[in-house]
């Protein structure tokens, strides 16, 4: 059996406006009506002798992870990280827990955020990568592309000796290239892209950690030691693993290990790493151009333009990227997308809240979207899933006036208790507590306006939480 463990951390910032850090691009649905992630899983649960997937993710996506597996009848074993700190602890953190759990199997250590199609290579390489493992089974594996072009975006592997068909020894891993590196490493037929993906048993990891990074090992199997059930989740001690380093498995293990194979991989395959390679995924139109959304473009040549919200306009103009979302909007030279994550990094310098999150917030319950804000107001609308509930909850600063726009909306507003139906109306006032509840099979639509002087999420004193959520204040 083969485990998949889908690494789902990482911020994507090179995809931003639509990547952000409380909803990162392998949570959007970047290709087709699924998320990245859903992708992967799709991908695993689809081949033979897989089984349950192991999902890594930062605290903050728990909900919306849980959510999306369930979107496709999926069960997962679902650990939570308090904080990243890159692919290595993760990985052993997964290793160590299959290590107790199903020793003998195989683990699959993927990111959350690639697309591969179509999947029969995949299955063919994962196949021959385990088969490879059975005859040596202190091997680590790794997959690689086989390159369609000279690419400086990508980190490449140099092959060594045969192991047999489309199996080889590692002599070495190399950096991101330039342009002319790249085209030597194409011309060479030496090198594979560096796809991120490993295949172990879990036990031939840990040994090689107890060998290059025995510090991260033994923060992990402490916290792996000590891993608390939380509903769906698996949580690990915060104050511990905030002790460990941060560290990839490229550089941790791989780099060092002088028993890593690797295995082609000959599909189509794409981290997804930029907003170019964005556009090269999309089939485009007679003049060059991928058009998504509300787009009108008349004299446009070999664009990528892309409209979350709102009508997007172009004339006259070649070579762009143009992203637009309901609160930012990025314009880039195609050439220039890897400069993206620098002006996210100044923009996360001045404070603006844009690199955090979305106008439309994602929650247990379902989500709210700020439609307006000012000096003393703010309005959301909300969504509440059937049969969800909000917390039992206070706020110090603000009121709140609730207008129902469809379904029927459960109250409570102190020591009441009432149900509201479309077209109707209450108020909260400050420092009461109060509740939101969808009793009934259809999703709740409303309209919150908040007066006050402070509307920041900090302010909501938690008495009751259905999701165990933490007070705060």
């Amino acid at each position: 059996m083969v485990i998949p463990v889908i690494l789902c951390g990482g911020s994507g910032t090179r995809l931003w406006p639509l990547s952000r850090t409380a909803y990162p691009k392998q949570l959007h649905p970047l290709i087709n009506e699924k998320s990245l992630l859903q992708q992967t899983i799709i991908r695993m649960t689809g081949l033979p002798q897989m089984g349950q997937p192991m999902i890594i993710c930062n605290q903050d996506y728990r909900f919306i992870v849980a959510e999306q597996c369930r979107d496709l009848d999926v069960q997962a074993q679902i650990i939570l990280e308090s904080t990243g700190k890159n692919t290595a602890p993760a990985a052993t953190l997964a290793a160590l827990l299959l290590e107790q759990q199903k020793p003998n199997d195989l683990m699959l250590v993927l990111p959350a955020d690639h697309i591969i199609q179509p999947c029969e290579p995949l299955e063919q390489s994962i196949q021959q990568a385990a088969a490879l493992i059975h005859a040596h089974p202190e091997l680590l594996v790794t997959f690689g592309v086989v390159p369609l072009r000279p690419e400086t975006g990508y980190g490449y592997i140099q092959k060594g000796e045969s192991l047999g068909k489309d199996a080889f020894t590692v002599k070495q891993f190399v950096e991101k290239p330039d342009e002319a590196t790249a085209e030597h490493y194409i011309r060479s037929q030496a090198y594979f892209w560096n796809s991120g993906m490993f295949i172990f048993k879990p036990s031939s990891f840990l040994r090689e950690m107890q060998r290059h990074a025995p510090d991260i090992l033994e923060i992990c199997r402490h916290c792996a030691e000590h891993i608390q059930k939380d509903m769906d989740f698996h949580r690990i001690p915060i104050e511990t693993f905030a002790r460990c380093r941060s560290d990839s498995i490229d550089y941790a293990v791989m780099e060092r290990s002088d028993t890593i194979a690797v295995v082609a991989l000959n599909a189509d395959w794409n981290d997804v790493g930029s907003w170019s390679a964005m556009s090269d995924i999309h089939p485009k139109d007679s003049s060059g151009n991928v058009l998504q959304g509300d787009v009108v473009a008349t004299h446009v040549k070999n664009s990528y333009l892309r409209s979350e919200s709102r009508l997007l306009a172009a004339t006259g103009v070649s070579d762009l990227i143009v992203i637009e979302t309901s609160d930012a909007v990025l314009v880039t030279h195609q050439n220039q997308c890897q400069e993206v994550k620098k002006l996210v990094s100044l923009l996360k310098n001045k404070n603006r809240p844009e690199t955090e999150k979305h106008r439309k917030d994602y929650r247990p319950w379902g989500y709210y979207d700020i439609l307006h804000s000012g000096p003393n107001f703010q309005i959301k609308r909300l969504v509440v899933k059937s049969m969800a509930k909000l917390s039992l909850q206070m706020h110090y600063y603000r009121s709140e006036h609730w207008i129902v726009l469809r379904g029927t909306a459960t109250v409570t507003c102190g020591e009441k208790i009432f149900e509201l139906q479309a077209n109707q109306s209450t108020f909260i006032s400050a420092a009461t507590q109060h509740r939101l509840e969808n009793n009934t099979p259809e999703p709740l639509e409303l309209i919150e306006v908040q007066t006050g002087s402070y509307f920041g999420e900090d302010d909501i004193i938690r008495f009751e939480d259905l999701y165990q959520r933490e007070a705060t204040q």
